[in-house]
């Protein structure tokens, strides 16, 4: 099996995007090479940069609907109708503008290219950090995201019946996806957010499990406002890593929002890049391909050194280092470092700390009662070291 890497990046993602004034900087893409071309990481016989290719309509309509690709386009031309608005266009989160089909076509091209690539047994990790447009449905937009890049690659690897895995740890839930494939089992839907009392959009509870032939296969892991990378941590490894080792899928599609890092002016959790490692590094440990993409992150530089430390972790350059912090946790200092790719620890009020812990393990358990018969775990398991 081929251990090649593919960075999916083009120049007309670069000169293509949102207005300046929204939060959601398309440029994150752009600088995260740049950075990556600075240090090197883009060289070696293995590593290859692709230009994607723009999905095309019918890629698009495996999920989305000829009207709501039709409406997209008369928007972004002038026509703004109540049909439009009723798509969710126009607004401050999804704003209209010139050049957005062909923008978002080609974003969601490049998580396409990933999944035909490790299809074609060309790649076994590939990086799209424009891609995770996790809360488009199939006729609506929603929270910067117009069409589901996510959910078209899924839909290609299982129409050629891999079994998909999709790990979401972008502080949002991941609504859009959630929709897509509530009712399945050959993708497994896992959540990290934040929880929906306190953030866009508002869902993803631990109820939220799948219906039907999917009951089971949806795990969401809602967690508290100030969640630390010890507790983010021990979530991951207690609750999610045990449902993905158990699914045992042929490929993994990883959502790398960097919106949970401290100091990300939309979220309000407390991490730093160094857990996002450490999670990578556990997923890479199943053996799978894996097709990264982007998602939220509007702390700029904080996102484009996560991303760029996370394809160093894919690249095997830099594996994720064990903090040894389990549920004790770090605290919050300062957002502002130059020390490289990595965040400087940071360490958090001892009695927020044990509220943040008490909640985790609330959770933690209920996702383990709930969730671990339907395959086949211990719901007593406890996959914590120490």
């Amino acid at each position: 099996m081929t251990r090649k890497k593919y960075f999916l990046h083009c120049p007309d993602l670069d000169r293509g995007g949102y207005p300046p004034d929204c939060p959601f900087n398309t440029h994150r893409a752009g600088l995260t090479r740049k950075k990556l071309v600075s240090i090197g990481a883009l060289t070696g016989s293995d590593i290859e940069e692709r230009a994607p290719v723009p999905a095309v309509r019918q890629e698009l309509e495996l999920f989305h609907t000829a009207r709501y690709l039709n409406i997209i386009r008369e928007a972004e031309n002038g026509n703004l109708t109540v049909e439009s608005l009723e798509a969710g266009l126009g607004t401050p989160d999804c704003p209209v503008f010139k050049g957005m089909y062909d923008f978002v076509a080609l974003a969601c091209g490049a998580s396409i290219t990933g999944a035909r690539l490790i299809l074609a047994g060309e790649a076994f990790m590939a990086f799209n950090p424009s891609g995770g447009f996790h809360h488009a449905e199939p006729e609506k937009a929603g929270g910067f995201c117009y069409m589901n890049d996510v959910v078209l690659a899924a839909i290609i690897l299982t129409q050629s019946h891999k079994r998909v895995a999709f790990i979401d740890l972008d502080v949002h839930h991941c609504d859009g996806v959630q929709k897509a494939f509530y009712d399945r089992n050959d993708v497994i839907t896992i959540s990290l957010h934040e929880n929906g009392k306190t953030l866009f959009p508002g869902t993803g509870w631990e109820s939220e499990t799948g219906h039907g032939a999917g009951e089971g296969y949806n795990v969401n892991i809602p967690l508290p406002v100030g969640t630390y990378d010890g507790a983010y941590k021990y979530a991951f490894q207690n609750a999610a890593f045990p449902l993905l080792k158990a699914y045992d899928p042929d490929v993994v599609i990883l959502e790398l929002g960097m919106d949970g890092l401290a100091g990300d002016p939309l979220a309000h959790l407390n991490l730093t890049n160094n857990v996002h490692a450490d999670i990578i590094s556990m997923i890479m440990s199943i053996g799978k391909p894996i097709l990264m993409t982007g998602g939220g992150g509007y702390n700029v530089p904080n996102t484009v050194r996560g991303w760029a430390l996370a394809w160093r972790v894919l690249c095997g350059e830099e594996g994720g280092g064990e903090l040894g912090l389990g549920m004790g946790g770090v605290m919050l200092e300062t957002t502002e470092w130059t020390g490289g790719l990595r965040d400087r620890i940071l360490i958090s009020d001892a009695g927020t700390r044990m509220a943040i812990d008490r909640e985790v393990k609330r959770v933690v358990g209920r996702i383990k009662a709930t969730l671990f018969p339907y395959h086949g775990l211990d719901p007593e398991l406890n996959s914590a070291k120490g």
